[in-house]
């Protein structure tokens, strides 16, 4: 649409200098019958033209009335200008179709990769076992992925061959950051496949998808990527860093995508950079944080793999240990503000850390709600629609297998909140308490990170939170969510799979038979927050 109307403007251009000579021809000899005074009288010229009346106007500015022959030398002068200036216009004309051609190719730039030994599809880059990334290539296998190919005979190029692993393997292709829309061929000519897809750190976005023999399907889905640079009219800042983020996969300058489960079988892979998508932005702490390694993890790396793909992206700032005054202080939200724009949603959650004594510490009815109502009231004026999540509950259960609250006035204070202002509030306190009562005080150890010692490499310790969760807690909490968001914020559900179930925190996802594979990277140290 865009291109469109440039280019009409530009042609325009060409025909108005034409039309101005035309014009003027018609308005000069018209004028050879009025009176010499008349207005269609012209400046006076140096040299005059032959022929004609020189006099002086009421303003005391010399006026020159033409005469025929005059008109005829004007006419000729006129038309050769007019249509010096149309060769211009049309030249730049060609010049602004050149442009646009050129930005909207770059705007729908796509960044194309066949996997495996075999023929390479035309317009694809070919990505072979030993193809391991290199920042000055741009893309390739990390963290000693190992794969290995197969390649079958036949005129499929994209389909005759693939690339798996007995292992999780890791692909990383250098990208701006942005939201992009990617698309991943999978299937085995002559056998099975199943294929989990994460991104970033260990970000949910295909949960498990499975082919028959001989069959292929195209897993789709839209990924976020960030760096730390503040980037703003004013210059550059960057977000400050804690010093064990600076190894996580989502602050550098890849998309990392993560090929998992039981027969991941890649056969292309295709991103495509996506410009004026929705986004949610997720301001939070640990338990909404991408955790970048198992067994932990939160709801808002389960969460992305619930949307539809190329209708919006869910985009993670939160980061462990993070109160609202930290996570503005470290100018993270600054960052959400510089990467925002109208029609986007920002989703605040936090309680865990703000209630604990020291510098950033909020009181649940005062400080909290004034600094929550602040960033309401930016994200409206930006015109982004603010969602608010009362924190789920930790794992306390009192003697008669019921949940008790550890975290004071703030669930209320984040309900109470939304009610003032008009804003949709997800209850998750309230069926987090649902949900871990269902599961009771044994079954919930599943959700939660407790394992004996030696159960992970160098964990030489039991691991015993009752904070954090494991994949399993943080999968039921994102459904959680999800329900929230159905009830709560339609404009958002809309984007929501359309063949999910409803869930019902009383009635949670066996523990024992729920799966999900882990990805490689593991940790014993527990993450910020409590």
């Amino acid at each position: 649409m865009y291109l469109t109307a440039l280019l009409l403007l530009s042609f325009c251009g060409v025909y108005v200098e034409r039309s101005r000579s035309i014009a003027l021809l018609c308005a000069l000899f018209a004028a050879r019958q009025t009176h010499p005074k008349s207005l269609i009288a012209q400046p006076l010229l140096n040299p005059p033209l032959q022929g004609g009346d020189v006099l002086e106007s009421t303003t005391n500015s010399k006026l020159f009335i033409p005469s025929l022959e005059g008109r005829r030398q004007l006419l000729i002068k006129t038309l050769r200008k007019g249509w010096v200036r149309a060769v211009q216009n049309l030249k730049l004309s060609a010049l602004c179709f050149v442009t646009v051609l050129c930005v909207t190719h770059a705007s729908a730039q796509s960044y194309k990769f066949d996997f495996g030994l075999g023929k390479i599809e035309k317009g694809y880059t070919q990505v072979l076992p030993e193809t391991t990334y290199d920042p000055q290539r741009g893309y390739g296998f990390e963290f000693s992925s190992n794969p290995v190919s197969k390649a079958y005979a036949g005129t499929d190029a994209l389909r005759d061959d693939y690339i798996t692993s007995n292992k999780p393997f890791y692909f990383s292709v250098k990208l701006p950051e942005g939201n992009y829309n990617v698309k991943v061929i999978l299937g085995d000519k002559e056998g099975t496949s199943a294929t989990t897809i994460k991104a970033e750190c260990r970000r949910l976005m295909v949960e498990k998808v499975e082919t028959a023999k001989g069959k292929f399907t195209t897993a789709e889905f839209t990924v976020h990527l960030k760096d730390s640079i503040i980037r703003s009219a004013s210059g550059e800042s960057k977000v400050r860093l804690k010093p064990r983020e600076y190894s996580y996969l989502h602050w550098d300058d890849k998309l990392t995508l993560e090929f998992n489960n039981s027969a991941p079988k890649v056969c292309a892979v295709e991103i495509t950079k996506v410009n004026n998508m929705p986004t949610a932005f997720l301001a939070g702490n640990s338990t909404v944080v991408d955790q970048a390694e198992e067994p932990w993890a939160a709801w808002g790396q389960m969460v992305p793999a619930f949307f539809q793909p190329n209708k919006i992206a869910v985009a993670n700032y939160a980061e462990s240990g993070e109160t609202l005054r930290a996570f503005k202080g470290a100018k993270r939200l600054e960052k959400i503000w510089s990467m925002s724009k109208p029609g986007d949603y920002l989703f605040i959650e936090f309680a865990h850390n703000d209630q604990k004594p020291g510098g950033n510490h909020l009181d649940p009815f005062t400080t909290y709600k004034q600094t929550v109502k602040e960033w309401i009231a930016e994200a409206r004026r930006r015109r982004l629609t603010p969602v608010l999540v009362t924190s789920m509950n930790r794992r306390t259960f009192d003697s008669s297998g019921h949940i008790t609250n550890s975290l004071g006035d703030y669930p209320e204070a984040m309900r109470q909140t939304g009610k003032e202002e008009g804003v949709a509030v997800i209850d998750l306190n309230a069926m987090s308490k649902t949900l871990y009562e269902a599961w009771g005080p044994v079954t919930s150890l599943k959700a939660f990170v407790h394992f004996p010692a030696n159960t992970f490499p160098n964990q030489k310790e039991e691991l015993k939170d009752n904070t954090h969760f494991t994949a399993y807690g943080a999968y039921e909490l994102a459904k959680c969510i999800v329900a929230g968001i159905k009830q709560n914020v339609p404009t958002l559900a809309a984007y929501l799979k359309k063949d999910l179930p409803a869930f019902n925190p009383a009635q949670p996802d066996n523990a024992m038979t729920w799966t999900l594979p882990a990805s490689s990277f593991i940790g014993s140290v527990k993450p910020d927050g409590n």
